[in-house]
This record gives C-alpha cells, sequence and structure tokens, in this order.
C-alpha cells in the first residue's frame, strides 16, 4: 500500500469519526444539510475525503443522499422510528427467546463476556456527551443476546435493524434530553433474566429496553413546534 493510499484512508476515518461523534451527541441536528464546501473547508481535505467519509455515514443510516441535493442527516421520522421500532420489538425478542431455547455454554458465555465489557466502558464521555466506545459495547451485547438462536438470516436482520436504530438512541439522550434513564438497570434485568432461562420475562425486559428510546423520542417530536414538524425520511 503507498504512502498517499494510506494517509488518505487515515485522513476519511478522521472525517467520518468526527462527523459520526457531532451526528450522534447532536450537534449536527437531525433533517440537517452536510454541505460538502463547508465540510472540505471544515476538515482542510479532499471533496473525494468527505465524500467517503459521508458514503460510510449513509451506509450506517445516519445520513441520506438524495439525487440532486446531496447528503443530510436522517430526519426524526415519528412514522419511520413507530415502523422500526415495532419491526425490532418482534425481531429482537424472537431471536432472544430461541437463544434461550437452545441455551448453550457457549452463548452464555458471549452474553456474559458482551455484558461485562458494556458495564465497564463508561456510558458518558469527557465532555458528558454518550460515549462512542459504549455504543460500540452496547452494539456487541445485543449481538451477543440474539447470536444463539441458530438462524443466520435473523441475526442479520436483527443487526440490520439495530444499526437503523442507533442515531435514534444517541438522540433520546443527546436531543431529547433522557438523564434520568438506568440503563444499567435495564441491561442487568435482561442478562439476569436470559441466563435464568426465563424466555418471557427476558423478553418483556428487553422490549422495556427498546421501547424506552422509542417513547422519549416520541414526547420529544410532540413537543416541537409546528415548524419543526417531523418530516418522512427520503429511503431512495
Amino acid at each position: 500500500m503507498s504512502r498517499t493510499k494510506s494517509g488518505g484512508q487515515s485522513r476519511a476515518e478522521a472525517v467520518f469519526e468526527t462527523l459520526r461523534a457531532d451526528l450522534i451527541e447532536g450537534r449536527i441536528g437531525p433533517g440537517e444539510r452536510l454541505k460538502l464546501p463547508a465540510l472540505v473547508e471544515r476538515f482542510g481535505v479532499s471533496m473525494t475525503v468527505v465524500r467517503e467519509a459521508l458514503t460510510r455515514l449513509a451506509e450506517q443510516r445516519m445520513v441520506i443522499a438524495a439525487p440532486n441535493r446531496g447528503f443530510s442527516v436522517i430526519p426524526l421520522s415519528v412514522e419511520d422510528l413507530e415502523d422500526l421500532t415495532r419491526l425490532r420489538l418482534r425481531l429482537e425478542t424472537m431471536a432472544l427467546r430461541d437463544s434461550i431455547e437452545r441455551g448453550e455454554l457457549s452463548w452464555e458465555t458471549s452474553v456474559v463476556a458482551a455484558h461485562h465489557a458494556l458495564d465497564r466502558t463508561p456510558y458518558v464521555n469527557d465532555t458528558g456527551g454518550l460515549n462512542v466506545a459504549w455504543m460500540c459495547a452496547h452494539r456487541n451485547f445485543h449481538h451477543a443476546l440474539g447470536s444463539g438462536c441458530g438462524s443466520p438470516r435473523l441475526i442479520e436482520l436483527v443487526g440490520n435493524l439495530r444499526d437503523s436504530a442507533e442515531l435514534y438512541r444517541a438522540w433520546a439522550r443527546s436531543i431529547a434530553h433522557d438523564y434520568e434513564r438506568d440503563v444499567r438497570a435495564e441491561h442487568d434485568g435482561i442478562v439476569r433474566a436470559a441466563l435464568a432461562h426465563d424466555a418471557d420475562r427476558a423478553s418483556a425486559a428487553l422490549h422495556g429496553h427498546i421501547e424506552r428510546t422509542t417513547l422519549t423520542l416520541l414526547r420529544h417530536a410532540a413537543d416541537q413546534t409546528p415548524a419543526d414538524a417531523v418530516k418522512s425520511p427520503d429511503r431512495r
């Protein structure tokens, strides 16, 4: 690999991580346009580097690209959020139930390890924003919960839906200001029930955990002025 290519990749990675943090911590709000010339000037990189970073964010469903309009942050859409939550509640609890039913030691071990890593990762960063490393550990934890279901297709579907919800989860704190939530206790409850092979209790705990984010954002959306009314996302 050439030095130039490696340097270009490093710059794209830095732009990607910075913009991703801006989105997660609400510094760039829902629906906001991401103007390429301004980003090129801000980061001192080429248009190609900025496009690469934005394309990666689009792949993670944090931004959308529309023909002749460029890139923008996904909007906070009640319709999309409710649809996404409905599917997650059905499929994630199904994956968890199936994992509990199969109940192999390797699955239990993976859940315990992922929960331990999540529990040891700070929820917020030094500036009080949501810690990106925690979000990664959180994703791994939820993946572990459903990883024993025995269905690669179900695991993939659940993972894709969870990725689509990542920015919504961050917004529950950064723009809806849900600071009182005891996320650690929620995770503890899910794990205790799962390891006890109590599928009903574990599913109910996971259901409440997922739904809390949605209800928080729905309340936030309802409190907005007409000028700030939520929009439907452009999923083209």
